[in-house]
């Protein structure tokens, strides 16, 4: 393929030369030909090759690593906003999930945790640390509260596996409903080692907190790669009677 004068925008077309490459010839985190070598292997200028690769960067085809180069990005995946574990989310969409327990323990839960769960300031709380990965590339570090007293033996438990699942199935605790908020922040130095990204790479967080029959049963933060991982939301207008709330609402 070649970048020829035309109709077609050279950006365009050079756009779509890299999408085949991506697609056909080069693996994720894979590096792209330098600005010279596109510059030199397509006729083209300085400026087209900085539009088109900016563009695949936004468009979350390629991402940038300072002093580097530029690489490609595996595919995002795609998460309907329901309740759901890890586990099941990623075998429902294709792909293979496995889990690395980082620490598991049974101690006092911090302040947040706590009232979160419902405990008091005695009460025991287990800390479930794990990274959680899709088809072998790390997609999620993710640290979870349970109530101790509820589920004895938890950490005997294979929780490299769902959690969900463990709760359901040994403890008749069937999660049906939760709260969470979602924002974005940089990677800190520890959640760059583990996801494999750059520091102060986006990340998106999940806080949620998960309930069984109405009593509260999980407490967790998960940091996702923002490069491969995305949410999507159905919204519907809703009419109220009376004032509109102000301010900006989190999901």
């Amino acid at each position: 393929m070649s970048v020829v004068d035309g109709p077609v925008p050279k950006h365009r077309q050079l756009r779509d030369i890299l999408l085949a490459m991506i697609d056909s010839e080069l693996v994720p985190d894979a590096p792209v030909p330098s600005e010279r070598e596109l510059v030199d292997r397509f006729d083209v200028s300085r400026a087209t090759v900085r539009e088109t690769i900016g563009r695949l960067v936004s468009e979350g085809r390629l991402y940038r690593v300072r002093g580097k180069g530029t690489f490609v990005a595996a595919a995002s995946i795609e998460s309907q906003m329901h309740l759901s574990s890890f586990t099941e989310d990623m075998r429902r969409r294709g792909h293979k999930p496995s889990t690395v327990v980082l620490g598991a323990d049974e101690t006092a839960a911090p302040p947040p945790a706590r009232a979160a769960l419902g405990l008091d300031v005695t009460d025991r709380a287990y800390r479930v640390e794990r990274l959680r990965s899709a088809d072998g590339a790390p997609m999620a570090h993710e640290v979870s509260w349970l109530p101790a007293a509820p589920l004895p033996g938890l950490l005997e438990r294979d929780l490299t596996s769902s959690v969900y699942s463990i709760l359901a199935h040994d403890y008749g605790r069937v999660l049906d409903s939760a709260a969470q908020t979602v924002w974005a922040e940089g990677a800190d130095p520890l959640r760059a080692r583990l996801l494999r990204v750059p520091p102060a790479a986006p990340l998106l967080v999940f806080r949620k907190t998960s309930y069984a029959a109405g009593r509260p049963m999980e407490h967790v933060t998960s940091w996702y790669r923002a490069d491969r991982y995305q949410v999507h939301m159905t919204l519907e207008r809703t009419q109220h009677a009376g004032t509109a709330a102000t301010g900006p609402a989190r999901m």
